[in-house]
């Protein structure tokens, strides 16, 4: 049930289902029941009509690793007091201005929805498959996929990046598709102060939670993941977190780093040798040093396991106490104002066919209040939380699920080489490149962007469901 123009959705969770994640139980609500109220301009009346995923999450090592680094409520005085401060703050950023900077709700769209998960108020949109147009003979031919999509944006979009995209999906899909704002972007709340949560709702491991949370409340075991650039790290994140409750990964442009020396992994588990490299004698040189040098490197990082572990709380406290100040976010607002737009126009094959309604679109966020600390929160915990788990390019061939990998021939920002070699280092994954194309595929070629998937979809859902048994 869908609700648009000037009405939301109340969700409430009275059935508690359990997750595990690693060594802790993760109580997450399932069945939804929905009420509506009108939907307000009033800053009030918005927060009071946020939908409610009531539930109790025990935050697991995993969640917690990536959480207890403080809180934005520990930002310097000056960020509130100092005269000269708030007079450079008054000013436009980007193109937009900053003098009466608003709560999320007040910037929503007709269709936007909210709902409420560890007391931050997550925007989303939901799209289903009867509302898309035009795709009739492709929502026929892929009715027996009846999958829902969760969208993951990338760093510094929002729902917004996938406007163009999300009714063709779901003719595609034959089912739902929701996209949400991770926090520090879009329309989600931004959150100052966060000690008492069991999760820091800027880390990975809140993004983890969210998107699980979400597959949940769409009614459904499984969900296709769609991750962009950084969204990409979402998708993958969460299927190691819960790998029974992805059908399928797709990734666009994936800000994921490829390992170095590649491998060709089949799905059965077996590796073998990249022949180019192995008759590669500069590479084979490479790769014996490099052996080399993690195994003495393992030695050190051993010796020093204990003492790291004893210090490593303190460290990430004392480098969030460096970070949370008001030269750092002073700082992040001149990188916004100098770099933000461009990097838009950048992010495109072509920067001049960036048209005004998708550069409005962007920065649209630099209207909610308190934008500048939470993203500089998000860079924190992006921070601290590369300290304290392995690197996802380790583990790219434990994936089991079927993964599309789409990147465009002229992307600036991820390039289409690393996205190569991604696809080469998970088991059984496609790679999909689309020409004069960017780090937006899907905004800039839609119909190739969507051909791809239609594609994919059709070859591992269709194919297989009508395969005899």
């Amino acid at each position: 049930m869908a609700l648009t123009g000037s009405r939301t959705q109340h969700f409430f969770f009275s059935q508690i289902s359990q997750i595990s994640i690693k060594d802790c139980n993760l109580h997450r609500n399932k069945t939804v029941f929905f009420s509506t109220k009108p939907f307000s301009n009033n800053h009030e009346a918005r927060t009071a009509s946020a939908q409610k995923l009531k539930g109790r999450n025990k935050a697991s090592v995993f969640l917690a690793k990536t959480a207890s680094v403080g809180s934005a409520g520990e930002y310097s005085e000056p960020l509130s007091g100092d005269a000269k401060f708030t007079q450079k703050r008054r000013r436009t950023i980007a193109g937009v201005d900053q003098e009466e900077l608003l709560h999320p709700g007040q910037l929503a769209d007709p269709d936007s929805l909210f709902c409420e998960l560890n007391k931050v108020h997550i925007h989303h949109k939901i799209c289903h498959h009867h509302e898309q147009s035009g795709v009739e003979t492709s929502e026929k031919d892929m009715r027996k996929v009846g999958l829902p999509m969760v969208l993951l944006h990338g760093f510094g979009a929002s729902v917004f990046s996938w406007e163009k995209v999300m009714k063709p999906l779901a003719g595609l899909t034959g089912s739902k598709v929701l996209a949400f704002d991770r926090p520090a972007f879009g329309l989600t709340s931004r959150v100052r102060e966060f000690t008492g949560l069991s999760v820091n709702p800027y880390s990975m491991g809140f993004s983890v939670l969210a998107t699980l949370s979400f597959i949940g409340m769409l009614g459904s075991e499984k969900a296709i993941l769609v991750g962009h650039s950084a969204g990409s790290l979402v998708a993958v994140s969460t299927y190691f977190e819960a790998p029974e409750k992805v059908a399928a990964l797709i990734l666009i442009a994936p800000a994921i780093i490829a390992p170095l020396i590649s491998k060709k992994v089949t799905k059965e588990g077996g590796r073998k040798s990249d022949p180019v490299i192995s008759k590669n004698p500069f590479v084979r040189v490479w790769r014996a040093f490099l052996e080399f040098f993690l195994r003495a490197a393992s030695v050190v990082v051993g010796m020093f396991k204990k003492m790291g572990d004893m210090i490593g709380s303190a460290y990430k406290r004392a480098l969030a106490a460096v970070l949370r100040s008001a030269l750092a976010v002073m700082l992040i607002r001149m990188i916004i104002d100098k770099f933000g737009i461009p990097a838009v126009r950048n992010a495109w094959c072509n920067p001049n066919q960036v048209a005004d309604d998708v550069l409005q679109g962007y920065t649209k966020p630099l209207k909610v209040k308190d934008w500048e600390i939470a993203l500089l929160e998000y860079c924190i915990a992006m921070i601290t939380d590369s300290t304290s788990k392995p690197s996802l390019s380790e583990r790219l061939s434990e994936i089991s699920c079927p993964v599309l990998i789409v990147t465009g021939d002229k992307d600036r920002l991820v390039p289409a080489w690393n996205a190569e070699r991604l696809s080469k280092a998970i088991p059984g994954s496609r790679f999909e490149m689309i020409k004069d194309c960017g780090h937006l595929p899907h905004e800039e070629r839609v119909e190739e962007f969507l051909s791809i998937v239609e594609r994919f979809l059709q070859s591992v859902f269709i194919v297989q469901s009508a395969a005899p048994v």
